[in-house]
Parts: structure tokens; sequence; C-alpha cells
């Protein structure tokens, strides 16, 4: 009797978003990378949404963590909880045994992190964890056919880091990494709010000023936005009003380091990949892709031809899901050759 083929489940651990793809269900988790303890019995009370909803509105009995900053991950031990509590809370705990897990990591992670990352899968449940830069995934999912002997340019802006990356034949030949992604565009609305306004606002809010107001060009219905926070002179709650037209100058800086970074990649590409780029352009995923008018930005400024890839904020996850028959292969390979040595 054939013995049962093992589930294959795949993780993108993201800074901002955390993503579980389980072969025959499809995505079963997309929530934000966030865990919240109660900090006298080191307890985690909420994981994820419910963990979000309490960012800057704890309390002293309440500490609420990101287990991946940047793209690094700064607590091991909270990512290990983070995963128990995601696999228990979905009930999946028991197809996780024997299971076959792909992880999809920034790739700024060092290899001690890898090692710690595929300890905790193995402490899940796991038979074989296999660890592939987020960027390939990022690619393969948002349309591009990777394995084509042609050089194509990702820029995955990711919640942490923008991983600007040249893949060819199925792999990255050349890649770099900017701690300049969706948080550090928060992080400079809230400090243009305070310079400008005098108004001390959360971080929550500043993410809201960058999805609903942040662009990169003019469009259509632009409209001023209200925003509250707190009076930084007086201490008191107070409401001002922005423009798109401050948003975008405010995100025209960090999206212009990216481009500066793209420029030294392009540089250091082999001659024949940068032809290919030159006529298969620029592919932008992650959450940063979402901002708008970034496409014609980039083609703009770079001259090059530049699309949003397909599904941007789900990209990686679904280039796990494309990466699977890759990834039976393999196994195939080291189980033949497994074979050939023990005869």
């Amino acid at each position: 009797m054939a013995s049962k083929k093992p589930t294959f489940v795949s993780m993108d651990l993201g800074t901002a978003n955390t993503l579980v793809y389980i072969a025959g269900q499809g995505i079963v988790y997309n929530e934000p990378s966030i865990v919240a303890y109660r900090i006298k019995e080191n307890r985690i009370v909420a994981v994820g949404e419910e963990a979000y909803k309490m960012i800057g509105k704890g309390n002293k009995t309440i500490r609420v963590v990101r287990p991946m900053v940047d793209g690094v991950i700064t607590d091991i031990r909270a990512t290990e909880a983070q995963l128990r509590y995601i696999f228990t809370k979905l009930r999946i705990t028991k197809q996780l045994r024997h299971s076959i897990m792909l992880l999809a990591c920034p790739s700024v992670i060092t290899e001690l992190e890898k090692t710690a990352l595929k300890k905790i899968a193995v402490n899940l449940g796991a038979d074989q964890v296999f660890v592939e830069e987020e960027v390939k995934m990022a690619a393969l999912g948002g349309g591009v056919n990777i394995y084509a002997p042609t050089g194509n340019l990702i820029v995955d802006m990711g919640g942490g880091t923008t991983d600007i990356a040249v893949l060819a034949s199925g792999d990255i030949v050349l890649s770099k990494s900017i701690k300049v992604a969706g948080n550090y565009l928060n992080d400079e609305c809230q400090k243009f709010i305070r310079s400008q306004y005098g108004l001390e606002v959360g971080s929550k809010t500043a993410e809201s000023i960058k999805v609903n107001v942040g662009s990169l060009s003019k469009y259509p219905d632009e409209r001023r936005m209200k925003v509250y926070g707190r009076d930084v002179v007086s201490g008191l709650p107070r409401e001002i009003e922005i423009t798109p037209e401050e948003v975008r100058e405010v995100l025209k800086v960090p999206v212009s380091r990216i481009i500066d970074l793209t420029v030294q990649v392009l540089e250091d590409t082999p001659p024949e990949l940068a032809g290919d780029i030159f006529r298969n352009g620029i592919t932008i995923c992650g959450g940063g892709a979402l901002i708008r008018g970034i496409d014609k930005y980039f083609a703009d400024t770079l001259q090059l031809p530049t699309k949003v890839g397909e599904q941007p904020l789900l990209a990686v996850i679904n280039g796990t899901k494309k990466f699977e028959s890759e990834i039976w292969e393999i196994i195939k390979a080291q189980r033949a050759h497994e074979d050939i040595m023990s005869r």
C-alpha cells in the first residue's frame, strides 16, 4: 500500500503580515504579524488582527510585540509562540505532523535565523523544511516566469524591507535589500505631521494616511483627509486636515532611495541580463506596490517599463503555491539519491 502523501504547508513570514497556505485548502491565515502578551504570566492573549487592535491602546499589563522588525527576527520565542497559536486556532496541528513545509523569508535573515526557523517548523511537526527568499517567491506569485533563461527585475516592497533582485533561469542572480518599506513610510508620515502641524499621531493613523491618500502622482478625486491626534504643546486632542499633495512629497523621498538602490542593482547586472530587463521591465510586488502611481514614478525616473505584479499583497504566498511542484521534484531527487547510496 502506497504511503499517504505528506501535507504541503507554506508560510510567508512577513514583517507586516503572516500568511499560511495549505495544499488543497488554499490560504487559511492572513493577519498582521503581531503578538500581545500579558506581562505578569508571560502568556499570549492575542495574535494577528486582535493584537493589532491593541497597538497604542494597551495598558501596563499587556505588551504588544512584533516578532519580526525590518525583516529581522527580533524575538524567536515570540515567533514560535505566534505560529503555535495560529495553528492551534486553525485546528490544523494534526495536519502539520510529517508535513513538508516551505518558509518564505526576507533576504536579510541570517543563516542562524534560518536554522532557528527550521527548528521551529520541525517542532511544529514538519518532516522536511525548505527556506526560500521572499523576493523569489514574490516574482513567481506576481506573474513572472522566473524559470525562463531571461532576466527579470523584481522590487518587493514589504513591511520591513524592500528587496530588489534580478532573476533568471529559476534563481536569484543578484539582490540588494534596504530597510525602507511600508513601516518606514508610516514613520515618515508620523514625523511630517509632528514637525508640520505639531500633532502626535499613532502608527496606525500614519498607515491609514499612507493607504487612503498616499500617492506618487496626481490621481482623480483627490481629497483632503481629517487626522486626529494629540497636540505636542497643549497635550490635548486636536484635528487637522492634510492634502494628498503633502503626503506625496513625504513619500517621494524614501521611494527615491529605493530607486537609487534599483540603479545600483542595474549597474551590477551582467550586460545580457540588462538587455532583457530593458525589454521585460520592472515588476513591483508587496504592499508598497499599492501606492497610487508607483509604477508610473519608477517608469518615468528609470525610463524602463514598470508594472505592478498580480495580487501584490499575496504575491509571496501565491509564489509558494506555484513552487510546490518544484519542492516535490527536489524531494523525489533526494529520495532517488538516497536509494542509490543505500545500495
